[in-house]
């Protein structure tokens, strides 16, 4: 059976008033949500979100195919929907270039993220390629910090995370509490398979990252990220070579 929350915020979306608490917090057991979404669509799973947090929820994305199809149905539930993603500076220009793609595709509302070091001042405190000796402090600095300073106020963000993207992901949950942020983070994509993902990019003609055609699973800063050639894996071109396998804003 439905649960009664769940039932009547999908019923009644449009005639919520939004406050600025979170319903949630660390307390809170999410399995009989994550029961009754596992059942449910992409878009209900969005909706619901929508309805229980209003503009206190963003999607945060680096633009990966899975990122693509959340937009695709988030641009359409909610035009004008909050959009974060980070800028690391070290991005390649097909990245670049899709950005520009989706800003003129889709009504919404994109924040574009810097660390607050630039790429020059790193190299004169930290020494050159500090993506190589210090993998983690780098991810930090021009990642995790960013995004933590982006998600002040929200009550929940959006990721594209699916549980066959990697090892290391496969316990992924559709709600759950984010600790790191400390704000619920809701994954609708967690049991959708990378053939899906690309199922609904070519029929729907979604923009995407050309160098997917290249073989990058995954793609992340330009000199931490290769061609990946693991269908079990398909983070395996990132960090290669090194024991690294998250830039960290997944991580607990």
């Amino acid at each position: 059976m439905m649960p009664l929350t769940v039932q009547s915020q999908l019923s009644c979306e449009n005639e919520l008033a939004f406050t600025t608490a979170s319903p949630f917090d660390a307390s809170t057991d999410f399995t009989s949500l994550n029961t009754f979404f596992a059942r449910r669509s992409l878009d209900d799973v969005l909706q619901w979100g929508l309805a229980t947090f209003g503009d206190k929820m963003a999607q945060v994305t680096s633009f990966g195919p899975g990122g693509m199809v959340i937009l695709d149905h988030l641009a359409r539930l909610s035009p004008g929907v909050r959009v974060i993603t980070i800028d690391t500076n070290f991005l390649f220009d097909e990245t670049y270039a899709l950005l520009e793609q989706v800003q003129q595709r889709y009504p919404i509302h994109l924040e574009v993220r810097q660390a607050s070091i630039t790429p020059a001042a790193q190299t004169q405190v930290y020494g050159p390629n500090l993506w190589q000796v210090k993998p983690d402090l780098c991810c930090y600095m021009r990642k995790v910090a960013p995004l933590r300073a982006a998600m002040s106020g929200l009550n929940a963000w959006i990721a594209g995370l699916r549980r066959d993207q990697a090892p290391t992901r496969a316990n992924v949950t559709l709600v759950n509490w984010d600790p790191r942020y400390q704000l619920v983070k809701i994954n609708p994509l967690a049991y959708w398979t990378g053939r899906q993902v690309w199922a609904y990019i070519q029929q729907h003609q979604l923009p995407y990252n050309p160098l997917h055609d290249q073989g990058y699973a995954s793609i992340g800063c330009s000199q931490c990220t290769r061609p990946n050639l693991n269908a079990i894996d398909e983070r395996a071109g990132r960090w290669v070579g090194q024991r690294k396998i998250e830039c960290g804003i997944h991580l607990p």
